[in-house]
C-alpha cells in the first residue's frame, strides 16, 4: 500500500462557440496573421459572447461534463477551488456562485488568484486537502473570461488572450497514482510588468481610471517573455531532478499555453521531444487559468494509467510552478 495521494479521476473542459481569428483582429488593430503566428503560435481564440455572461458560465458546462463522466452528483463534492483572474465579481467568490449554479450544496469553496499559474497552484492546494484525509472529492476549476479585461485597441495583449475553462476532480488514491510533487514560486517585484492597474483597493474605479483604460490587462511583453522563458523551464527541470526523472521517464509535458516559444524552451530544457508536448494554443490562445485543464481534457484519451505527467506554468505576480503527477486511469 502506498501513501495517500490525490489522484485526478476525471477532467472536462468548455470553450465558447465564438471564434476570434487572427484575420478578424487585423481589422481591429495594426497586426497580421503571419506576425501573430510566428511570435505566439496562436491562430484563433474563443470568446464568450452575450449580455450577463461571466466566468462561472464557462465553468458550469465544464463541471457538469466532469460530474457526468465520473458518474457522481454535485452534492458529493466537498470543496471547490476556483482558479481565476476574472471572477464574476470582486466578491462573493466565483467558487460560491458556481456551487450554487451546479447544486454543490455540501461544498465549501474559494477563489485562488495566481494569474496564469493558478491551476497548478490550485491542484497542489487541492492535493493537500486530500492528503490531510479530511476531503474525498475536491474540484479544481481553472477558467477565465479574459475578453472581459482585454483592451481590443491594445495589439500587445488582444492577440494573445481568449476565454475558456477546464476542471479536474481530485480523489484519494493509495495505489501510487496522483500528485507526487510540486515546485511553486512567486516574486511580487514582477508586478509592474504584468497587471491590471485599476479596480482594486489601490485604484478603485473612477471616471479617470475608466477613461485612462486602466481596467484592462497590461503586459510589458519583452520583460515578461524573458522571465517566463527562463523560470518556467527552470521549475520543470527542477521537478525532474528532484524526482530522479530523465526525459524518457516523462510521458507528457502539459505547459501553460501563453506562447509557443516559451513552451518550446521548456520542452528543450527538459530534453523531451515535441511529440510529448501537449499544445492547443493555436486554437484557444492564452485562457490564463483555463489552459492546462483544457489541455488535460483534450488529451485525456491519450494518457495512460501510470504515465508521468509534468505540468508547468508562469503568470503575472510573477508566479510560476511545476507539478508532477502519475496519471490514475
Amino acid at each position: 500500500m502506498h501513501k495517500l495521494q490525490a489522484a485526478i479521476t476525471a477532467v472536462h473542459g468548455y470553450a465558447p462557440d465564438y471564434i476570434l481569428t487572427n484575420h478578424e483582429l487585423e481589422a481591429l488593430v495594426d497586426t497580421n496573421d503571419e506576425w501573430i503566428t510566428t511570435r505566439t503560435g496562436i491562430k484563433e481564440r474563443r470568446i464568450l459572447k452575450g449580455e450577463g455572461t461571466a466566468t462561472s458560465d464557462l465553468a458550469v458546462p465544464a463541471v457538469n461534463g466532469l460530474l457526468k463522466k465520473r458518474g457522481i452528483s454535485a452534492e458529493e463534492i466537498d470543496l471547490i477551488i476556483f482558479c481565476t483572474t476574472t471572477p464574476d465579481m470582486p466578491f462573493p467568490a466565483t467558487a460560491n456562485i458556481l456551487a450554487d449554479k451546479i447544486g454543490a450544496k455540501n461544498a465549501w469553496g474559494y477563489d485562488l488568484q495566481a494569474a496564469c499559474s493558478g491551476f497548478v497552484f490550485g491542484l497542489a492546494t487541492g492535493a493537500a486537502f486530500i492528503e490531510s484525509g479530511k476531503h474525498k472529492k475536491v474540484l479544481v476549476v481553472g477558467g477565465d473570461k479574459m475578453s472581459s479585461i482585454i483592451d481590443y485597441q491594445d495589439r500587445a495583449t488582444c492577440i494573445i488572450f481568449g476565454d475558456g475553462c477546464g476542471a479536474a476532480l481530485l480523489e484519494p488514491n493509495t495505489e501510487g497514482y496522483g500528485v507526487v510533487d510540486s515546485v511553486l514560486k512567486s516574486d511580487g517585484s514582477g508586478r509592474e510588468f504584468l497587471n491590471m492597474k485599476a479596480g482594486g483597493s489601490l485604484r478603485p474605479a473612477t471616471h479617470e481610471t475608466v477613461s485612462g483604460r486602466e481596467h484592462y490587462a497590461f503586459q510589458e511583453g519583452k520583460t515578461v517573455f524573458k522571465f517566463a522563458v527562463t523560470n518556467m523551464a527552470n521549475v520543470a527541470a527542477e521537478i525532474m531532478e528532484r524526482n530522479n526523472l530523465v526525459a524518457d521517464d516523462v510521458a507528457w509535458l502539459v505547459p501553460h499555453q501563453a506562447n509557443k516559444r516559451i513552451i518550446d524552451a521548456t520542452a528543450s530544457r527538459m530534453g523531451i521531444s515535441d511529440e510529448k508536448v501537449v499544445i492547443n494554443i493555436e486554437r484557444y490562445g492564452n485562457t490564463t487559468n483555463g489552459t492546462i485543464p483544457l489541455c488535460l481534457w483534450e488529451w485525456e484519451s491519450k494518457f495512460k494509467k501510470g504515465d508521468n505527467i509534468v505540468l508547468a506554468a508562469f503568470g503575472g505576480g510573477f508566479t510560476w510552478g511545476s507539478l508532477y503527477l502519475k496519471w490514475a486511469y
